[in-house]
């Protein structure tokens, strides 16, 4: 009896793929009419009862987390949860630790593992990502990166910036600091950044300093020690709230007062800005409300209902006291 196996050797392809041929799932033009030639030649058929059972469904979601210590993360799941709940769907939750190589692993695996859909917080995205997952025959969903041909919900990173942007000229600063992050992930590291510096460098006559960071609190910390000691800028801009912590943890050691000697803002609206002393400026994302909308529209993919390939949740500017008007009354 001809098998998979027997199909996938003659045609020089792994059984995957011969499994996504027969269970109509994604394989190129060239291999599919190999296969076909193959399927007629051998008079292959398919175990009817081994695909019958293939094709019922799980009623599983797979997501993918970058990391374990995030509260935008956390927040996001938060959301997920409830709705996949609502929707009758449980959850296999697999951690990437922020690597390319386990995100490839996690993508594998859950698809082989036949959830109905997978839900991916995108960081840096690779070509190798892209072919798996359009090459996996699963309804994928990006979560704050957009890919053409992928479907994704993303902040909108770039207003947010020029939010923060348009509010410290306001107050009449003139001299800034970014504290960015590697442009390798492009939402907070390029489009966010870019939109506060658009628009205060259409200013005349400020000045934007910028240092690279990550997005580890204590490295921000670490390095914050250092570039505090001789600080000009008056207004200091941080990629995201983590950092801001960290930069005001460092400032009061050093003995700074914000927002006396500097001004300080953030993204992302996480519970910790309202803790500290002083409260940190913001610019507030909806976390929970982006993971019950990624899984209403998961579940659309899984129905084969057609949606719209990118959709953009607004943000929310969230003046606290850590940042202070410097024109003169």
């Amino acid at each position: 009896m001809v098998t998979i196996n027997d199909i996938a050797k003659e045609a020089g392809v792994a059984k995957s793929t011969v499994s996504r041929y027969l269970n109509n799932g994604s394989v190129s033009p060239k291999t599919k009419k190999k296969i076909d030639e193959i399927v007629q030649k051998r008079g292959y058929q398919p175990n009817a009862f081994a695909r019958s059972l293939k094709a019922q469904k799980t009623k599983m979601i797979g997501v993918i987390i970058p990391r374990l210590n995030s509260s935008s993360t956390n927040e996001v799941l938060e959301g997920i949860d409830e709705m996949s709940r609502k929707l009758g769907y449980k959850l296999i939750i697999t951690n990437s630790d922020q690597n390319n190589e386990r995100e490839y692993e996690n993508i594998q695996t859950l698809t082989k593992q036949k959830v109905e859909g997978v839900i991916m917080f995108a960081r840096e995205i690779t070509p190798e990502h892209v072919d798996l997952v359009k090459n996996s025959g699963t309804p994928f969903l990006f979560i704050g990166q957009k890919v053409d041909g992928i479907n994704s919900i993303i902040h909108q990173d770039y207003q947010a910036g020029a939010k923060i942007g348009k509010f410290s000229l306001e107050l009449g600063h003139e001299h800034f600091l970014y504290i960015g992050v590697p442009e390798t992930d492009k939402a907070v590291g390029i489009e966010r950044r870019q939109g506060f510096l658009d628009v205060v460098k259409a200013r005349k006559g400020t000045i934007v300093e910028t240092i690279e960071s990550d997005f580890s609190r204590t490295a921000a910390y670490q390095k914050a020690l250092t570039f505090l000691k001789d600080l000009e800028a008056t207004y200091i801009v941080c990629a995201t709230d983590n950092i801001a912590v960290a930069v005001l943890k460092a400032a009061t050691e050093l003995g700074y007062n914000v927002p006396e000697d500097f001004s300080l803002s953030g993204f992302g609206g996480y519970e910790t800005t309202a803790y500290t002393s002083p409260t940190i400026t913001t610019v507030s994302y909806p976390y929970r409300k982006m993971g019950i909308k990624a899984v209403e529209k998961l579940v659309a993919l899984i129905n084969q209902e057609e949606i719209l390939e990118v959709i953009e949740m607004s943000n929310e500017l969230v003046i606290n006291q850590s940042t202070k008007n410097k024109k003169k009354v």
